[in-house]
């Protein structure tokens, strides 16, 4: 591990310690066929408070995450049975909520675009500092639990979108789309301040946290991701424009 990794860690460790754990009895259901790499997360995680179950091959895996109730999957995508692809689809279809991060071998841009356009909300490629794999979770349940909090204002409306925060559903122009907690909550910041243009870092630490500095192409492939899914024509984008050396803002 280089230098410049170990103060990294050292500086995400002194943040998580600073903070009351968000993970204290969180189920997080961990998939993963290599039983030194599900041990060392398990460890790491469970020091963070979380409840963690491992599974190392895809069939049970997929039977639990649909019978049972999760709070986050970490999903690896070399599986005997079923492929982590496959049960990241049947993931999006019955539970369009549920946070799934993707560890993988593969750090190909190509297969990051494809783990991520299944509809995982991360993507994080062996090997990896399990400090930073542990702050990524806790962002994914801090911002899962931030939206769950956003009791005041329960529904937002710009123009003709419109997000209902308690039940996760959104419409655009009457219809209902299906988004990924990501998307959700990268669109919130979007809807809530129509017409304010936020930088693709602004959007970074309001959507994913400071842990994932320096990850700015993450937002890049969020918004294709709901350009695809809202626009009628995402190569002429009528709602998420681009501001050319800026960011991005909300038209309505």
């Amino acid at each position: 591990m280089s230098d410049s990794t170990d103060a990294v860690d050292s500086a995400v460790a002194v943040r998580q310690a600073s903070e009351p754990s968000l993970l204290n009895s969180k189920r997080i259901l961990l998939v993963e066929d290599d039983p030194d790499i599900a041990k060392l997360l398990s460890l790491h995680l469970s020091d963070a408070g979380a409840d963690v179950e491992r599974v190392s091959d895809g069939i049970e895996a997929l039977a639990r995450v649909l019978q049972e109730s999760w709070d986050m999957v970490i999903l690896d995508l070399g599986l005997p049975g079923i492929d982590g692809m496959t049960i990241m689809g049947q993931i999006r279809r019955v539970y369009p909520s549920l946070p799934v991060l993707m560890v993988t071998a593969r750090g190909a841009e190509a297969d990051r675009v494809e783990g991520l356009d299944a509809g995982a909300d991360d993507y994080i490629v062996k090997p990896f500092s399990m400090v930073e794999l542990v702050a990524r979770v806790r962002a994914s349940i801090r911002r899962i639990e931030s939206i769950s909090h956003a009791r005041q204002q329960p529904v937002l409306v710009a123009g003709d979108l419109i997000l209902n925060m308690d039940t996760h559903q959104v419409s655009v122009a009457g219809k209902m789309v299906d988004l990924t907690v990501r998307e959700f909550a990268l669109l919130g910041e979007l809807v809530r301040y129509p017409g304010k243009v936020f930088s693709r870092s602004e959007l970074l630490e309001r959507v994913w946290g400071s842990s994932y500095e320096g990850y700015r192409h993450t937002v890049n492939t969020h918004i294709n991701r709901l350009r695809a899914k809202l626009e009628p024509d995402s190569a002429n984008p009528r709602y998420v424009q681009t501001v050319w050396g800026v960011g991005y803002r909300l038209v309505c």
